[in-house]
């Protein structure tokens, strides 16, 4: 757990340059500002939102959907970033954070093998920030339209959903041509064996922590 604090404090850290630069408006102190101060307080947000939802849900705070929360607060402010205000980005992280915990939990319901809820953080997470501009978004602040709480409609929405939509049925159709590709040439699953002993050691030849359980595969 603090290899993985650490690594979500350096993703924190960096989405400052993500967000901010990605705007290309380093000449406007004031967008640039808003940008990080949004991601921040999204972040923030969602990881306070996160460990409630998981402290209420499971009876004890969770340090790792908390830091999840974190993440999925990033993950949803970025499309939003520069077009709401602060106070819109803080109910976005939050319910990026609650977002992320369900997300978790829906995926172990299905059986869906994804030990560190990138799919919640990353997809769920996406699509939301995605929306959120046709929810949230100002015309004022850059915004094609306003977002339908600021009066604006459901139009700005529906453009956000139909390229929400197409962007998902074009990286599942094309990555599913690269795994059947990679499947077929090299196949894409390790060995039973490989993968109770653990990957570090079939594919590194060493551990990656000394106290791993090493299964038996007599």
């Amino acid at each position: 757990m603090p290899l993985v604090s650490l690594g979500v404090f350096i993703l924190w850290f960096g989405w400052f340059g993500f967000n901010g630069g990605s705007a290309l408006g380093m000449g406007d102190p004031e967008l640039v500002a808003r940008i990080v101060i949004n991601t921040n307080l999204a972040a923030g947000a969602g990881a306070i939102a996160a460990m409630f939802t998981a402290w209420a849900k499971f009876g004890k705070p969770d340090l790792a959907l908390s830091f999840n929360g974190a993440l999925a607060g990033l993950v949803a402010i970025t499309a939003p970033c520069a077009v709401v205000t602060p106070g819109s980005a803080i109910y976005i992280g939050m319910l990026g954070g609650i977002l992320c915990v369900y997300g978790v939990h829906w995926l172990d319901r299905f059986g869906v093998d994804d030990p560190i809820g990138a799919v919640p953080v990353h997809a769920f997470n996406g699509v939301w920030g995605t929306l959120a501009v046709g929810l949230f978004g100002q015309s004022v602040l850059g915004s094609p339209q306003n977002g339908v709480f600021y009066g604006g409609g459901l139009s700005q929405l529906g453009i956000q959903a139909l390229g929400a939509v197409i962007v998902a049925f074009f990286v599942m159709g094309s990555m599913w041509l690269v795994f059947k590709t990679i499947d077929a040439l090299v196949g894409l699953r390790v060995s039973e064996v490989e993968e109770l002993r653990g990957l570090d050691i079939g594919e590194h030849g060493m551990e990656s922590y000394s106290g791993f359980q090493i299964f038996s595969t007599e």
